[in-house]
């Protein structure tokens, strides 16, 4: 009788690893298609009054951005990302550059934060059908068209006693994102990845014109990539 038991036992721990086992696969078919990404990493802003670019002297200040993403295809996907970059003038202007500024009115300096929404479509180079299908390593990319909203602080002088003025302004632009990723499990990558934003004005800086293109911010970020199912309550 011992025996007999012990052996029905074993029969339904068996039944019941497989049963788990079969429901973890089941599970696993179903594609994790939406993904959570949250960023960080260190940005500049090209900018009128924003440095010596060919010499790199300019300011380097921190960006910070989240994004969902919803995969459409085994290539392609679709982004919403919101974020924040600090945007600051520096560099060392010449006599002649701040002679132009006073005859313009230009600002000498800018600086304050940035908030920007924008939606992109992206393309892997690497196709994977499902979550669990993913190479080891891939590459995405892609155009999208976002707003964002300036909140600076501005001289007309580098004057330390001058009180800077407030200024805010909303444009448009085009964001350009490339990334490569690593996958870390099954359900999450890490990611490095670059963004360029051309901005619709030449005047987040209080200053227009002095440069030959318009205002242009950049990122690069260390982006954590978490993918997950929407739950249905039916």
């Amino acid at each position: 009788m011992k025996s007999l038991v012990q052996h029905i036992s074993a029969l339904f721990l068996l039944f019941c690893a497989g049963n788990v086992a079969s429901q973890s696969f089941y599970q696993e078919r179903i594609s994790r298609d939406n993904i959570l990404s949250i960023g960080l990493g260190p940005s500049f802003a090209y900018l009128d009054n924003g440095g010596q670019y060919k010499e790199l002297n300019f300011e380097i200040k921190p960006s910070i951005s989240v994004a969902l993403t919803r995969k459409l295809n085994p290539t392609f996907d679709l982004r919403t990302s919101l974020g924040y970059q600090y945007i600051s003038s520096g560099g060392n202007p010449s006599p002649d550059v701040i002679e132009d500024w006073i005859e313009n009115s230009a600002s000498f300096t800018a600086k304050g934060p940035v908030y920007y929404f924008d939606v992109m479509p992206s393309m892997y180079i690497i196709k994977f059908s499902n979550h669990m299908h993913r190479s080891l390593f891939n590459l995405y990319g892609g155009f999208g068209l976002g707003v964002m909203h300036s909140r600076t602080e501005q001289t007309k002088s580098f004057d330390s006693e001058e009180v800077p003025t407030k200024y805010e302004i909303t444009t448009g632009y085009i964001p350009a994102r490339a990334g490569l990723t690593y996958r870390l499990g099954p359900y999450s990558d890490i990611a490095g990845e670059g963004t360029m934003m051309w901005t619709f004005t030449d005047n987040l800086d209080g200053n227009e014109g002095f440069n030959k293109f318009g205002d242009v911010l950049y990122q690069f970020q260390v982006v954590y990539r978490h993918y997950f199912v929407v739950k249905n309550n039916d």
